[in-house]
């Protein structure tokens, strides 16, 4: 299932201290950085054991000067990189970096009506694929929008990768908008609060204990911005940031029991998963 249409391949981070976050993310991850630089571009990637989990690379100077700020981003496989590229700008999208070939296959990076920045990819290097499985631990479990109009921008996402609308399993929410890809229910996305400047995709990865993976994301430097909040079926989210600046969340089991760990469990009065679970707000 991995590279076909429609669904996330690879995972990017881009970052303006690869050395750091190689570190970090080994402390919070357990991930090993493979060189996998090619002439005139420092690049490695993750690794679990020998499954490849994402790519690392500098964030180009020439877009930080533009403002851009260090980030993962999703790698959305398509079966014409250069005809989705084409429809995204007819259908008010923004083509950062056109269709080019690289090293880890043919790419393009984009952004939706709304501003929010993934890429596209097509023909995966045998070294940058993934797993099928989506449940094993380091690998990304859910992919999230946060959109200025969610309503509005969901039907840019099934005219490029022909994803479709998902009915949550229990607890369903009218803020918040499953989506699926060949069937598979991957991910939601919602209207994001005015205290998010940008729409932006997040990613969560997979961690056994979500208590004991918040403690190494705050001592390897890192910042817990909200949770842990619970889901269903005992599963619990944090969201976070690198000591760079880059976005991330992580989902997983709870080992502590109760509240007194100094993080609030609330987030807008919703959960951001598939197994909704609302709170009222305070």
């Amino acid at each position: 299932m991995i590279g076909q249409h429609g669904h996330f391949a690879w995972y990017e981070l881009m970052t303006t201290d690869m050395a750091a976050a190689k570190a970090f993310y080994a402390s919070v991850m357990g991930w090993r950085a493979q060189d996998a630089s090619v002439p005139g571009m420092a690049y490695a990637q993750f690794t679990a054991g020998k499954a490849a989990l994402g790519g690392l690379i500098e964030l180009p100077v020439d877009a930080r000067k533009m403002g851009a700020t260090p980030r993962w981003m999703g790698y959305v496989g398509v079966d014409d990189v250069d005809a989705a590229a084409a429809r995204i700008a007819r259908l008010g999208g923004a083509i950062y970096v056109p269709p080019t070939t690289t090293n880890i296959g043919r790419i393009a990076v984009v952004a939706d009506p709304q501003t929010a920045t993934l890429a596209l990819v097509k023909g995966l290097k045998s070294g940058s694929r993934q797993a099928a499985d989506r449940s094993g631990q380091g690998r990304v479990g859910w992919h999230e929008l946060f959109a200025n109009d969610w309503e509005k921008v969901f039907g840019f996402y099934g005219e490029i990768f022909g994803w479709r609308k998902a009915e949550a399993e229990i607890g369903a929410s009218e803020t918040y908008q499953l989506f699926s890809a060949g069937g598979q229910t991957i991910g939601g996305m919602f209207t994001k609060r005015a205290a998010e400047s940008v729409a932006f995709w997040l990613y969560y990865f997979n961690v056994e204990d979500i208590d004991a993976a918040a403690e190494r994301v705050k001592v390897a430097g890192g910042g817990i911005l909200e949770g842990p909040l619970e889901l269903s079926a005992g599963i619990w989210i944090i969201r976070c940031t690198d000591p760079q600046g880059a976005a991330f969340a992580l989902q997983g089991k709870r080992s502590q029991q109760g509240e007194g760990i100094g993080w609030s469990a609330e987030w807008s009065g919703i959960s951001s998963r598939g197994r909704l679970v609302t709170k009222p707000r305070a």
